[in-house]
């Protein structure tokens, strides 16, 4: 997959620059997108600022570090649960 080549920030100025009613074939051309391009964007960052745009990165970021937090844990959950049960049969609830 392709990366974008613009960063947020211009990502944002572009769609507020829309918003001012600037023609989006005008902004397609000086951002050298397609028009596609920028309603996938729009349909991303629409109504987003910088900072909230910021919020939702450092969001993202914790989200997928308490996932791999819940899949270790849940790892050892079940490795010491079979553990128990090769030590002391019959001990634990059968699920």
């Amino acid at each position: 997959m392709k990366r974008n080549k613009l960063s947020e920030t211009q990502i944002i100025s572009m769609l507020s620059e829309a918003e001012a009613g600037l023609a989006v074939a005008d902004l397609c051309r000086n951002y050298k997108i397609s028009s596609a391009t920028y309603y996938k964007l729009k349909s991303k960052y629409a109504g987003m600022s910088v900072s909230e745009l910021k919020r939702l990165k450092e969001l993202e970021a914790e989200n997928h570090r308490l996932k791999a937090m819940y899949a270790d844990i849940s790892l050892d959950h079940r490795i010491l649960k079979e553990v128990v049960e090769k030590k002391f049969p019959g001990l634990t609830d059968e699920d």
